[in-house]
């Protein structure tokens, strides 16, 4: 099927608000909703798929296979999270036409030294400017399709201060980044002086639990923003669930409890595609009594 373009929907004006999707259950969940974007996160991707923290432990190799499966399943257009390019520039160069072959819409790079850790914990180092505005100039001119957008994201609030992250910011941006991404901004107050100076289109991150302010989309499009992702919100949802379901269990030695409802088995199985197995085994079935 074809996916939302994310390109002419910025360039429309439209707020784009993409959720994360953790893992393909949650994709198939979200697609009887028909959302128009969602997102790949690095975090989310290696826990659900590694049961590794987000720390450049997971391969290029691996998060392109999570990454592909993901687009195919989602109906929703995929921007993804492809870490620092997972090395030097031909790692970039190399890492922007695998994930925009494997059908993503958006391609985030960021300025972390190898290897990276995940935005919103401590101990994160960036490279030097001038690096990363090589990376993004070597991402646009690798990608196929102007429809592939590159996110340039930084990471220099925490070492470099608010005004560092902007300078970056306003870099990344004469560098050619399609969407600038200031990480970890710690207040509503920096956000919005961010997009007052930065003339780029610019994504926030909305990470449950982490250092930025949570807001709604519209507030966010209020202060100036032109897209959010919602990292964490089906990963935090699913684990929360799980949790709730197990300390259910312990208690009362069965899954059927009122203090945990499930998800409809029956309905679940036509998300999932099973219909068109059971009809597939009833056509060769019939197929082969005839013979």
């Amino acid at each position: 099927m074809k996916k939302t373009s994310l390109k002419s929907a910025l360039a429309s004006g439209k707020f784009v608000a993409a959720p994360g999707l953790h893992d393909m259950i949650a994709a198939v969940v979200a697609n009887t909703f028909d959302l128009p974007f969602a997102y790949a996160s690095g975090y989310w991707t290696t826990a659900s798929a590694h049961g590794l923290p987000d720390a450049g432990i997971a391969t290029y190799s691996e998060m392109l296979d999570r990454v592909t499966t993901l687009c195919r399943v989602s109906n929703a257009a995929i921007i993804a999270d492809a870490d620092t390019g997972y090395g030097g520039l031909l790692n970039v160069h190399h890492t922007v036409r695998g994930y925009e072959q494997a059908g993503v819409v958006a391609i985030q790079i960021e300025d972390q030294e190898f290897p990276k850790k995940c935005g919103h914990t401590p101990y994160r180092r960036v490279v030097p400017a001038i690096d990363m505005v090589e990376k993004i100039k070597v991402a646009c001119e690798a990608r196929s399709s102007d429809e592939t957008l590159i996110i340039a994201r930084t990471d220099a609030r925490q070492s470099e201060g608010f005004e560092g992250a902007v300078k970056r910011g306003l870099a990344y941006a004469e560098a050619g980044a399609d969407v600038v991404f200031l990480e970890s901004l710690e207040s509503t107050e920096e956000m919005r002086e961010a997009c007052r100076r930065i003339t780029a289109p610019m994504m926030a991150n909305m990470a449950d639990g982490g250092r930025t302010p949570i807001l709604s989309a519209r507030e966010l499009e209020e202060i100036g923003y032109a897209m959010a992702i919602y990292p964490s919100m089906t990963g935090l949802a699913a684990a929360q669930a799980v949790q709730t379901a197990m300390a259910a269990f312990v208690e009362h030695g069965t899954s059927q409890t009122p203090a945990q409802p499930l998800f409809d088995f029956s309905e679940f199985n036509q998300l999932i595609g099973f219909p068109e197995v059971w009809e597939f085994e009833r056509r060769w079935a019939r197929d082969r009594s005839a013979g």
